[in-house]
């Protein structure tokens, strides 16, 4: 797969193809909500972490978080966001309880060509926009 390899080649993790490729590839900018998605991340990652190995198989599909996107060279705060992004990157794909159950990626100099391999490869494509309806659980 196209993906994996230019996953490899660019940030040196490597995914899984039989994972689902939930891609967030756009300019960084807070109104554009990289931070809540990666937020939410975490909050999935804790959860993984509460279960036994059995129960996270059971309830989580292996999963690649991809984001890509260039930020102003003097916007600070978009700055910070990549930071958390690949912190948090580090940190879950490093976590040998949950190997291939959760990686999240950042595709650094992120452009057309780029593109052309994420965008088809990805199974879910992250949109958060605001006043989007409560969901009911």
């Amino acid at each position: 797969m196209k993906v994996v390899s230019l996953i490899r080649e660019k940030t040196g993790y490597i995914v899984s193809p039989k994972s689902i490729f939930d891609v967030q590839v756009k300019r960084i900018h807070e109104y554009k909500r990289q931070l809540l998605n990666i937020l939410g991340i975490v909050y999935r990652y804790k959860k993984m972490k509460e279960m036994t190995a059995e129960g996270r198989k059971c309830k989580f599909a292996p999963r690649v978080c991809i984001f890509g996107g260039k930020a102003f060279s003097t916007y600070v705060q978009a700055k910070r966001i990549v930071k958390f992004i690949t912190d948090v990157g580090a940190t879950i794909n490093h976590d040998t309880d949950i190997g291939d159950l959760l990686k999240v990626v950042f595709i650094p100099d992120y452009n057309v060509s780029v593109a052309e391999v994420l965008i088809p490869a990805s199974e879910l494509s992250q949109h958060i926009r605001p006043n989007f309806p409560k969901c009911v659980q």
